[in-house]
């Protein structure tokens, strides 16, 4: 597993989408899975869950990405699972670590 938490100044809905765009934009085999938006009293949350294939791990991991805030203060959360290839231990984290990144990178920017 990976994690990756920020908070930051920012528009809930444009930030939603450059997150969004620039994770599917980041992998050819990216793809958005569900999500869940909620609101109230100007407190808004937006749960995200893509998947992508990792090479190397030779298997696809999944990223639950969440934005909540209330007005312009916000707060993401970034977790990645499912690279490794171990049954009882972990070994082989890359691919959770590069999903998470992307995310990062993306952050950074807004």
């Amino acid at each position: 597993m990976a994690k990756f938490e920020y908070r930051f100044q920012g528009n809930f809905d444009s930030s939603l989408g450059y997150l969004h765009e620039g994770i599917l934009g980041g992998s050819v085999s990216a793809s958005y899975e569900d999500g869940s938006d909620y609101a109230a009293g100007g407190f808004r949350c937006a749960v995200r869950v893509y998947e992508r294939y990792s090479v190397a791990g030779g298997n696809r991991l999944s990223l639950t990405l969440t934005l909540a805030g209330q007005g312009e203060s916000l707060f993401l959360s970034a977790i990645a699972a499912g690279g490794s290839q171990a049954m009882f231990f972990k070994f082989n984290t890359f691919g959770e670590e590069a999903f998470v990144d992307k995310v990062r990178e993306l952050a950074e920017r807004l």
